[in-house]
Order: C-alpha cells, then structure tokens, then sequence
C-alpha cells in the first residue's frame, strides 16, 4: 500500500504554525490510499472512510469513461474512478500564483447567469470564452469541445414496437470533474455550491478558465443539488506536468474550498470585485502565521483541549487579560462590519434590530407582571423594561460577546418570588434583603471571573447543553399554557357561577389590569348577569385563539424562506421579521377587531423607579443568611451564563472573533451590583434569544444529503449594533407605557413564548433522537450517529437524557417554593452524570459520537 500526502483543514481556535485562515490551519499527514473500487462504494453510501476526522476538505476527482458501445437491450457500461487531489499549497507552489495571475490577465466571468440547465450554462461559458478577444484559438472549434465534456454512451438509436415510441440511451454524464469532501467527526459530505469541470481539448493552444456565478442555485443530480459556481478548466491534450488541466483545476478548486470565500463571492457585484476577491483569498492563503501560537496562550480557554488543572483556577486575572488580548483587536470592527465598505448588510440589521426589540421587550413585559404579582409591586413592568435597557446597552457596548442578549429570565423570577416568601415569613424587607442577596451573587460572580471558574466549562459536553437548554425552552411553554389555564379558570366558569360567590370574579377584575365596569356590577349585586357569564366564556376562547395565532403566525413567516414564493431577499425579509408581524397582526386582532371583548394585560404602577435600598433595616445575622442565597443565585447565572456563550460561540456557527467567557462572567456580576442596589430585576446571558440572535445575522448555505435539506451557516455578521439599537428602543419603550403597550394582550405574549420555545429546538439533536424514536427506519436521517453507533446505544442514550430532563423539570417547576431554590445544584450534577455515569453505560466512544456536530 502506497502513502501520499494529503493536505487538509483541521479546526483550531489559535493554530501553532502554517497558513492561518477562518480559523482553520494547514496541516500534512499521511494518508493511506485505499483500492478504488471498495474505497468509492464505501464513500458514495456515506459510511466510515479512513479519512482522517476534524473537519477535512479535500478535493474528490471523478472520472467517467464510456463503455463499448451498447447492445441491443440498451444497456451500456461506464468506468468509473474516484481518487483524493492534493489541495493547492499556495505559500510553496509558485504555479498556483502564476494560474491566478493568467486568469486575472484574461478574465472570463460571468455573473448572475441565469441559465438553470448544465448543457445551456456551460454553453454559455464556451461562447463567451471563444467571443473573447484575448482567446486565440483557430484550430478549436468550441461546440466541438461542448461534446467532450460530457460522456454520452452509445447514443443509439433503440426502437420499442411495444411500447410504439422511440428513445435514445444517452447517458449524459460529466467526464471529469472536481469536488470538495470535506470529513468530519461526524461523516463525509460533497460541497455541493460549486463545481469545476475539466476537459482536455486536443487542438487548444493554450489554457482557458471560465467561472460562472448562477444567479440562483441548481440541482443538477447526485452530489450537486445546490450549485451556484461552475468553474470549467480547459487545456490542451499535452502539456507540462504542472500546466495540466487537473494542476489547473486544483489552483480554482483550492480557492473555492472555502466556505466563508463563497459567501464573499456572492456578495461581489462587479467583475472587478469578483476578482478582487480572489486576490485576497489568495493572499489568505499565503500568508503564514506571523504570530505562532505562544506556549500556554489557550491556557484559560474554555474552548481550548488543555487538560483542566487545579492550577488553572489560582492564575487571578489570567483569563481576563487573555479575554482583552483577544477580544480587543476586533472592538473597532464590532462597530463597522456591515456598516463601512462595499459590503453592506443594512437591512439585515435592520431586521435583525426589530426581531431584538420585539422579542426582548414583550418577556420583559411578560416577566415583569409575573414580577409584579409576586412581589406585590416591589418590581414591576415599569422597572423590568428600565432595568433591561441599561443592562443591555452595558452588556452591548463592553461585552466579549456582543451576539449575547441578556434578559431577565423565568429561573430568576421565580427566585425572586421565593425571596419575596422568606420575606413575608420573617419579617423581612423586601427592597433590603434583595439588594444583599444581589450584592453577595455579584461577589460570587466577580470572583469567578478572576479566578477562571468559566473553566469548568471543559466538564460540559454538547449533550448535558442541550438538555439544559431544552428545559429553559420547555420552562416557556410552561408559562405560557399556566397563564392560559388561569385565564379559563378565571373567565370560564361552570354554568353555576350565577349562584356562586363573587370573589372569583373580582379576581378576574385585577387580572384584566384594573377596575373594571364589569367588576363594578358584580359587586353592585349578588347574583351576575347571564349576559356576562357568556361573555366571560368568549373571552378565554378569543385568549386561546390569540395564543395560537400568534404562534402559528410566527412560525409559518418563518419557515418562509425554505419556500418557492416570491424573491429570495423578500423571504429572508418576511422570515427575519416573522415575530414582529405576527405580534402587532395579532394585536391588532384582539384589541381593536375584538374591541368590545375585555382581554388580560399587565398591569402598570406609577412609583418611583430608582429608589437605593435601605441597607440598615438589616441586622447583621440577615446580611449573613443572605449569603447562602447569594451563592444559589450566582451558581444559577454562571451556569446559564457561560451554558448560553458555549452555545452561541458554538463551532457550527463559524464565529471569528473568539470568546471572552470569563469578562463576561465579571460583566455580569458588575452589571448586577446596579441592578440589586436600585431594586431593578437581575439579568444573565438568555437562552434561545442568543442563539437566535446568531441565526438573525447568519448567512447559509444549503445542501442535499439523503433527500435531507441541511443548512450550513457560512458567516456570520459579529456586531454590536442590532443589540445596542434594540436595547436603546427598549429604553425608550418607557414613555409609551401605559398605552399603547398594553394594547398587546396577555395572550399573545404567551403566544411570542411558543414561538421561542419552538425555534429554539432547531438544531437540538436531543430533540431530533427524540423524533427517531416515532420513526419508522427508512425515514432516519443520515446522520453521523445513524452512521456510527448502534440503534439500540442511541435510544438508550436518548431515554437517559430524557430521565435527567424529566428530574430537572420536577425540581424546577415544582410548586414547592424552596424546593426550587435546590435547582443548581442539579445542573450542576449533570457534569459527572455524563462524564462518570454514563460511559459505564454506553461505551465512551459512541458518548463522543453522539456529544459531536453534524456540520
């Protein structure tokens, strides 16, 4: 068995040596050569390859020949063979700048074609080619060179008296082309967004490149069904070795292996921009590494493989300092992408700026009444809205990642409402005990953060992720159907409500938001109206149908981009503004169509919103008892906290920028040292509106695997704008308080609950093995662990993530109040469930499988 190098890509968040680009670096490795015929059966089916795993692109050379002529049944052979090609090393190889510089001498590109067939763009290529006046080529005659590039077997004539019609057995196949592989830990897939097409031409004088931008994409087949680039290659029949139509082919294909390059490409207007672009991809590619990596550089990374050592956590400051050198560098740009040169993404912004505002704003109005009610006023809607525009434009401008939304959340307002129960117990002030429980959390979460705590996030696996993540999404749907059931038990009462007692009914009066003309009667009389039993019985059904509106709405305007209608950029508007359209449509809906219909709202106090806690109502065994609270509610942040950054950093979504987990964790505790002393509700990182915040600004790129649709985020737009803008309008939101916010109905705030709890489980393959489990076979996706672990080890593993879920949901929204104040320490738990538990269960090597990205 004979050994080539093969040069491929291999992750790394800071590479040692070699050409640095998108966070990939380049590396040799030996790479054993494998008979071609088993070799290619084994990678066309998808199975294990002996590709290396990380996530390696190579270049895939497909050759087709034609058989003998056909016989009489029509059947005809074709000799296939399939080999790896060396990836083009841009700093050795001196003809890979010579092929670009001949290329950019004579460019030929075509942009926007809007040819949808092979035959059609391709003959446009050669037309335009041969219309070139650089192109000299009189003995070549270019619809001649249209039939070489195909193998058409046979093309005989074959006659069916059965059947009474005619057809020819042409077998129309590209003879030879190029295609990226890229290999990863979770299986083998084509790039399928471009295609380079070689072809040998007998009488061509010289070499001629032409590459074609498709003005949408293409499914051309197996392998292709997404192509938006055809790079056609012709050469002349002898050549010098490193002139040949292949060595040319691996120059183009090298340049076009790069996800974040295609997405540059397709924002070029211009031949000269196409161009320029490849210039600098080329530059990318050349340029070494200036600055190798320094020993112990990822030393307080927690994305870095460093073992975790005790030693780690007694560096003080050593993670912050890294954190700025990092993070630092790009602050400048953070503000300027998209904004400044010629690739402007100010819609997308836009968009992405109203998505924030309305999705931010309606659970701070939804957390704030939840607030207001446990706390009998202590924080109200008033005091949520003001708190989380100044945490969040804080959090905007000085972050380390600025893509993160912080937000008051579920967890914390039931833990405010438990503080509010020790308080009524004890004799307590509120406004007091809570600025001290606040202030020791801050401590807790300034020290984390100098002494690298975040670091423990090494323990955390993807799997352990998700199921935390699952629950906060299950957490809002438990809301939302807890407010509908109290709407129905307050307003749909059995038909003896007329008999009944009326204090039921007043308490509807204080959920409709005040004083009610309604409530006024009722308490005016003994017995209430039939008139009104059966308008209280509409109220709850129009409720209900607001809810699910609004969810259904949202997420149909959603799943519109992956529709035929309409243009491309019109869906992925309609798709991003999805949750802003169906809160005002359905808004509208309920408080002006349905006007004479009394609906639930928040309530609104008119008190003073900054008031400074009074610290010396607290006796020194009170400041001490809120120690322990403190350390719960700190352990609850950093564990929402850094789970929610993991995430949004996550490598599938192709962040550049790096990670900053432990000045974030600071930043948090600093940020709520303002909330806790002006009584304002506490906020962390928010899981999913950070993660949604992420796809807002992403741009895709999609693939056919298996008759499965996958989308592939290619970059992502990393600034501080949408948030800061979003948080500012939040801010200002203020002076429209009473009205018209409250012409936004309770329902349809539980409705924008759904709606995020739904989107979020996008990409959760916990839920996805959950949906297996409903599945016939046939219908598995293929996926990296259908591929590689037993079915049986994956639903096992599935139902063992599913009794953690369920014990995390049971002390978590169990009505016990202090029963919850326990929930940390579950999550926490989770950690050695997984890294000590379950490996004596399932084999740790199908744990690792299954903790992997299908990317």
């Amino acid at each position: 068995m004979e050994t080539n190098k093969v040069l491929h890509f291999v992750p790394s968040e800071a590479p040692p040596s070699g050409m640095s680009k998108n966070g990939y670096f380049f590396q040799e490795m030996e790479q054993r050569e494998v008979e071609q015929e088993e070799g290619s059966e084994g990678r066309e089916e998808g199975q294990d390859s002996p590709i290396a795993c990380g996530d390696d692109i190579h270049l895939y050379d497909n050759q087709i020949s034609p058989g003998p002529d056909a016989d009489d049944s029509g059947c005809v052979l074709l000799n296939t063979s399939r080999k790896y090609v060396k990836l083009m090393n841009f700093e050795e190889e001196v003809r890979a700048h010579r092929d670009l510089d001949g290329f950019l001498a004579r460019a030929s590109i075509l942009l926007d074609e809007t040819a949808a067939s092979l035959d059609d763009v391709l003959k446009r290529m050669l037309h335009h080619v041969g219309q070139d006046s650089h192109v000299s080529e009189p003995g070549c005659n270019f619809e001649e060179v249209m039939s070489l590039l195909f193998t058409d077997a046979g093309a005989q004539e074959v006659n069916d008296k059965s059947q009474s019609f005619v057809f020819f057995d042409d077998v129309h196949l590209l003879s030879e082309t190029i295609q990226g592989v890229t290999a990863t830990a979770t299986g083998i897939q084509y790039q399928q967004s471009w295609l380079c097409i070689l072809c040998n031409v007998k009488h061509l004088q010289r070499r001629h490149v032409c590459i074609s931008r498709l003005e949408r994409p293409q499914n051309w087949g197996e392998n292709c069904c997404e192509v938006r680039y055809v790079i056609l290659i012709l050469a002349p029949l002898k050549m010098k070795s490193t002139k040949t139509a292949m060595e040319l082919g691996r120059t183009f294909a090298t340049l076009f292996s790069d996800i974040s390059f295609r997405q540059k490409l397709l924002e070029t207007k211009t031949q000269e921009e196409f161009k320029e672009a490849l210039v600098f991809q080329r530059h990318q590619l050349t340029a070494t590494n200036q600055q190798p990596t320094a020993l112990g550089k990822e030393e307080t990374d927690p994305r870095s493989h460093k073992p975790l050592q005790c030693k780690d956590f007694f560096k003080a400051g050593r993670g912050i300092y890294e954190d700025f050198c990092r993070r630092l560098p790009h602050y400048p740009s953070d503000f300027t992408d998209g904004i400044v040169g010629s690739n402007k993404t100010l819609l997308k912004y836009m968009t992405t700026a109203i998505f924030l505002y309305i999705a931010i704003l309606l659970p701070a109005i939804a957390f704030g009444s939840l607030n207001d009610e446990s706390t009998r006023g202590e924080i109200d809607v008033r005091k949520t809205i003001i708190g989380q525009s100044i945490g969040g434009v804080i959090y905007s401008l000085f972050a380390g990642s600025p893509l993160v939304i912080p937000l008051t959340t579920a967890p914390l307002a039931i833990f405010i409402s438990v503080i509010r129960g020790i308080c009524d117990d004890y004799n307590l002030d509120f406004p007091a005990f809570y600025a001290c429980i606040g202030l020791w959390n801050c401590l807790f979460l300034i020290l984390g953060g100098i002494f690298n705590v975040s670091l423990l996030m090494k323990l955390f696996k993807r799997s352990t992720e998700e199921v935390i993540a699952l629950f906060i999404s299950i957490a809002f749907v438990v809301d939302a159907v807890k407010g509908t059931i109290k709407i129905f038990h307050l307003y749909y009462p059995p038909v003896p409500l007329a008999n009944s007692s009326v204090e039921n009914f007043t308490q509807g009066g204080d959920l409709l938001g005040g004083n009610r003309s309604e409530t006024a009667a009722a308490l005016a009389i003994d017995v209430i109206p039939e008139s009104l039993v059966q308008c209280t019985r509409e109220r709850p059904v129009l409720c209900l149908l607001l809810m699910l509106g609004t969810l259904w709405m949202g997420y149909t305007l959603y799943q519109f981009k992956r529709s035929p209608f309409l243009h491309a950029k019109v869906r992925e508007v309609m798709s991003d503004c999805a949750l802003p359209i169906s809160v005002l449509l359905f808004s509208f809906i309920g408080s002006y169509l349905f006007s004479d219909i009394e609906l639930p709202v928040f309530k609104v106090h008119d008190r003073p919103v900054f008031k400074v806690a009074p610290f010396e109502r607290l006796s020194a065994m009170n400041v001490l008892s809120a120690m322990g609270l403190g350390f719960l509610l700190a352990l609850l942040i950093f564990i929402d906290q850094n789970i929610v950054v993991s995430l949004t950093n996550a490598p599938e979504n192709r962040l550049l920028k790096g990670t900053a987990y432990h000045w974030d964790l600071m930043l948090s505790g600093l940020i709520n040292i303002l909330m806790s002393v002006l009584g304002l509700p506490w906020m962390h990182a928010a899981f999913p509106h950070s993660t949604l915040h992420v796809r807002q600004l992403a741009f895709v790129e999609q693939r056919v695997e298996g008759g499965h649709l996958y989308e592939t985020i290619v970059q992502v737009k990393e600034t501080r704008l949408t948030s800061l803008t979003a948080n500012i309008f939040i801010g200002v939101s203020v002076l429209l308080l009473p009205l018209p916010l409250q012409w936004i109905p309770k329902p349809v705030l539980y409705g924008l609950f759904l709606y995020i709890a739904l989107t979020s489980i996008d990409g959760n393959q916990m839920c996805d093995r959950m949906a297996l489990l409903l599945k016939e076979q046939t219908s598995y996706p293929p996926t990296h662990y259908i591929r590689k672990v037993p079915q049986r080890k994956i639903h096992y593993f599935t139902f063992l993530q599913m009794m953690q879920l369920l014990v995390l949901c049971t002390f978590g929204m169990y009505p016990i109040p202090y029963m919850k104040m326990i929930f940390p320490l579950l999550m926490i738990m989770l950690i050695p469930i997984r890294n000590n538990v379950l490996p004596h269960i399932i084999e740790a090597k199908y744990l690792d499988i299954m903790d992997a990205q299908h990317m």
